[in-house]
């Protein structure tokens, strides 16, 4: 079957830089899905983006679909016809559903391979990929991931970006379709400044090099973004330093270039006396520039930029770029001189201005429950609480900054220049930035105690405020981001080794919010939201839930202990061993669940008769004397590998001994050795928990 190329190119007023990828990549798996979904072939299909275009280009796109042979079965012959051999109200329903004459249903009667039914098979013409074209194209821009839709001139239709040209090449062939009320033919365009006017496109697969060679456009975004890294990094090193590539910058400049020119800017010295997270801010959000760090990663006073056009004086271009920072970095600089003339101290009356949640009070109050917050888990870390003490009172207070208030992802950074320039000690000036660690997932922790103890206290503050209130997270709707602070706390308990008590952190949060009355409910909901977050975050590093449940099972509140048994079943679910001694354990739990009357607290070794029994009964004293040291040290992991050895007894135990003997005096002995048996384990977890449900 003959296959052309097909591209398909819609050509639109320049589209939102930060969504091009997304809507790129939206488009392509539509056209394809479809495609597959018509069951018309083809080698490969690829995409190309940029600020003016959304373009596929599907190569050996067969003509048209095969043929296909459809089969519709209808009601079984003995009810399709009566003991006279005439149809039935069943039969005469198919007939009339299937448009059949029902003086030839006779003919229609097959084997299904089971008994003899009515059947009608009929065969399908494949859809002819020319005939599709329209309704594929217009069902992928329907159902692109546009948040706001817009419409313009007179039109009724509706897209992120007026459309301004329609190309659609079937191999050298020309496809007119009507698609927002615009007429597709051969034309696309080149670049706005260096080739603004239609290019033919003489077919499908020179698309990529016509409007390379002729209309100074590259089409392919990976391409284009891959020669933008190249020319920042080249520009960087000619500088006698190395350009910082942000990704999302990248992605961002690369959505808003169809020719990237990279450039090299300069700006003053004495900008460099602002802190460098301010000044690459301003560069990076408001300008789109790349910033270029020396050999010790110290900030320079130069910048790159891409310019969307070759031009023949590229200096005016940077003169231009440089004319254009300044101001922006003069701010930086006026905000931050002027910040610096007020201290964190000084500046805390105006959080009483700033309401954190209209139940909860104001920022001002959240920083007196943080601080006596920390003041407690300082006491439970036996350290120091003046620092922890002292950076939380401080905490918010660059909230009410110039530099914060013009660049909000200064947020804590300037804190943390600002407690410099007040003398702070340096763990206290850390603390003002490492509070909002970790910001995201996988992201950093805080360096010193103090800083983790302000992290813990802020978000445990949030959490248990948020939740007194009634503000719970439902699906999607996290507005306090909870679940994110929840996995804050996790980390910065387990990561940095901290014994410390969930359930003892949440009552002394719950206990600083004076407007809020404790109880038990609202502290065993707070504490199994957190917990919760525990079993996912496992769950995102490949450990099944079955493992965090057999922990769950003994209903600890320690993360720090928690963590360490979950990588310990982790590992023993690794052992050849494991899934029998899980089994083992889910029948001992079966077995001693159903059990009548007390079980003696100890096993009686005289009554202990069957050569298996004695064998378990040995080995569980030795594992005992072995593992015992084992726990108390929390050495979980060794300690189930030791239990391993157990498996072979415990299985020769089940095969030989019946454990619900008639006499009352051997039963209950023997539950009093599986009693042991599940002791042993459960110093860990429930492995029995291991076993799926079935």
């Amino acid at each position: 079957m003959s296959a052309r190329d097909l591209l398909i190119e819609i050509g639109t007023e320049e589209l939102p830089p930060k969504a091009l990828k997304t809507l790129s990549a939206a488009f392509t798996a539509s056209i394809s899905s479809q495609l597959i979904s018509k069951e018309l072939t083809f080698t490969e299909i690829k995409s190309f983006a940029t600020p003016r275009r959304l373009a596929v280009l599907v190569s050996k796109l067969t003509e048209r679909a095969p043929d296909r042979e459809i089969e519709v079965w209808g009601p079984p012959a003995k009810v399709a016809f009566d003991t006279e051999g005439k149809p039935t109200n069943a039969a005469i329903a198919f007939a009339k559903k299937n448009q059949l004459n029902i003086d030839e249903l006779q003919n229609h009667i097959a084997n299904d391979g089971k008994q003899d039914k009515l059947c009608l098979r009929s065969l399908v013409s494949g859809a002819e990929s020319k005939a599709v074209l329209g309704e594929l194209i217009n069902n992928a821009l329907a159902s692109l991931p546009i948040a706001k839709r817009m419409r313009w001139g007179a039109s009724r239709a509706e897209f992120v970006r007026p459309i301004q040209w329609l190309c659609i090449i079937y191999g050298e062939e020309a496809i007119a379709e009507t698609i927002f009320d615009l007429r597709s033919d051969k034309f696309s365009r080149g670049h706005r400044f260096h080739c603004n006017e239609n290019l033919t496109i003489s077919s499908a697969g020179s698309y990529e090099t016509i409007l390379r060679e002729q209309g100074k456009v590259i089409a392919d975004y990976e391409i284009r973004q891959q020669d933008i890294r190249q020319q920042v990094i080249a520009l960087g090193e000619s500088l006698g330093g190395t350009a910082v590539i942000d990704p999302a910058l990248l992605d961002e400049v690369t959505a808003l270039v169809e020719w990237p020119v990279a450039l090299a800017g300069s700006f003053e010295e004495r900008f460099l006396k602002v802190p460098p997270e301010a000044l690459i801010s301003s560069m990076k959000e408001h300008q789109k520039y790349f910033h270029v760090v020396d050999s010790n990663g110290k900030l320079m006073p130069n910048f790159i930029t891409v310019a969307n056009i070759e031009s023949r004086e590229p200096q005016k271009v940077i003169d231009g770029n440089e004319r254009v920072i300044r101001p922006r970095l003069s701010d930086a600089a006026f905000f931050f001189e002027t910040d610096c003339k007020v201290s964190l101290e000084n500046r805390r009356e105006k959080l009483r201005t700033i309401v954190f949640q209209a139940k909860l009070g104001t920022i001002f109050d959240k920083t007196e429950r943080v601080a006596a917050l920390s003041q407690a888990i300082a006491g439970l870390l036996n350290t120091d609480p003046a620092s922890a003490v002292r950076a939380a009172t401080l905490c918010k207070s660059d909230l009410v900054t110039e530099m914060v208030l013009e660049f909000d992802d200064m947020q804590g950074i300037a804190g943390y220049y600002y407690a410099q320039n007040d003398g702070e000690a340096e763990d206290v000036a850390l603390a003002m930035n490492e509070q909002y660690m970790p910001r995201f997932a996988g992201d950093v922790l805080p360096t010193t105690l103090t800083g983790t103890i302000v992290a813990l206290a802020d978000r445990l503050d949030t959490i248990c405020g948020i939740f007194a209130i009634g503000q719970i997270p439902t699906g999607s709707k996290d507005p306090f981001a909870l679940r994110r602070a929840s996995l804050g706390v996790l980390r910065l308990i387990t990561e940095n080794g901290h014994d410390l008590d969930l359930q003892q952190l949440i009552a002394l949060a719950i206990a600083q919010h004076k407007s809020i009355s404790a109880n038990d409910q609202l502290h065993e909901t707070v504490l199994n939201y957190i917990l919760e977050r525990l079993k996912a975050g496992y769950e995102d590093n490949g450990i099944s839930a079955e493992v965090f449940m057999a922990v769950n099972a003994k209903a600890l509140t320690k993360p720090l202990d928690i963590d360490q048994r979950v990588n310990a079943v982790q590992a023993f679910t690794k052992l050849p061993e494991a899934a029998a001694l899980a089994a083992a354990n889910k029948r001992v739990s079966n077995i001693l669940a159903k059990a009548e009357g007390t079980i003696p607290a100890s096993v009686n070794s005289t009554l202990l008769i069957e050569a298996a029994e004695q064998t378990l009964a040995q080995q569980l004293n030795a594992q005992q004397a072995i593992v015992t040291p084992m726990f108390a040290a929390a050495r979980f992991e060794e300690g189930l590998k030791s239990l391993a050895g157990l498996q072979s007894a415990v299985d020769d135990f089940f095969d030989t001994v019946m454990v619900n003997a008639d006499d009352p005096a051997l039963r209950n002995n023997r539950l009093a050795l599986l009693t042991q048996l599940q002791g042993l384990f459960l110093e860990v977890a429930d492995i029995s928990q291991l076993v799926a449900a079935k």
